[in-house]
């Protein structure tokens, strides 16, 4: 990402921070109190000395591990650009790094994703796609539901002729707790508009990306 966009981001947190209240109407406390009862439920003293500010830090974490609540996907693909000079061949930005966390066990996810479009006489900064990665992968998910949020949102935010989107992607529910296979990784693709009806492009696609 840009520095822009990283002082974008960061000044989002802060704005997040301010709020001492969500919609749900649950304070910053309240959550803070919930996690000393976690902390007293796995056996420790939340008021020891390493541990008395520990609840306000996971707060404060909690809050940049899901600001994607408080963005809009849509908004980030507001500002195009019409003069592509005709262009009209596959826009391709690979290994777009994310973290997110799964929303049965709460662990990260962490991985790259790869998108492509074809472009409908208009393209977007490629930063704005990174950016909508963000919006999506700072939630609570799935690998499949974020494999389609992020496509369908740039086939229609992009008005595009097509959209191909691949993660790769470690799950900590998997790798550190319960069958704990540490090296065990899932690939997703989701193609939608031309990428869908045309093979060829849709291989293409794949052998760009190593796949």
């Amino acid at each position: 990402m840009s520095y822009n966009n990283d002082w974008n981001f960061m000044k989002l947190v802060k704005d997040i921070e301010k709020t001492s209240i969500n919609q749900s109407g649950v304070t910053d406390k309240d959550a803070e109190e919930a996690f000393k009862t976690i902390l007293k439920w796995i056996g420790e003293n939340p008021e020891r000395e390493g541990l008395k500010e520990t609840p306000k830090r996971v707060v404060k974490a909690f809050k940049e591990y899901f600001s994607g609540y408080h963005q809009d996907a849509n908004k980030a693909l507001s500002k195009t650009f019409g003069d592509v000079d005709g262009y009209d061949d596959m826009v391709l930005e690979k290994n777009i790094s994310f973290e997110s966390h799964c929303e049965h066990h709460m662990a990260p996810i962490i991985g790259v994703i790869h998108i492509a479009y074809i472009p409908n006489k208009k393209v977007v900064g490629l930063s704005k796609l990174a950016r909508t990665v963000e919006v999506f992968a700072k939630r609570l998910q799935t690998q499949e539901r974020l494999n389609m949020q992020i496509a369908k949102t740039l086939m229609n935010g992009l008005e595009a002729k097509g959209v191909a989107v691949t993660i790769d992607a470690s799950h900590q529910c998997m790798t550190m707790r319960g069958i704990k296979k540490e090296k065990a990784t899932t690939l997703t693709n989701y193609f939608l508009g031309t990428f869908k009806e045309d093979l060829s492009l849709q291989n293409r696609y794949l052998k760009h990306i190593g796949k």
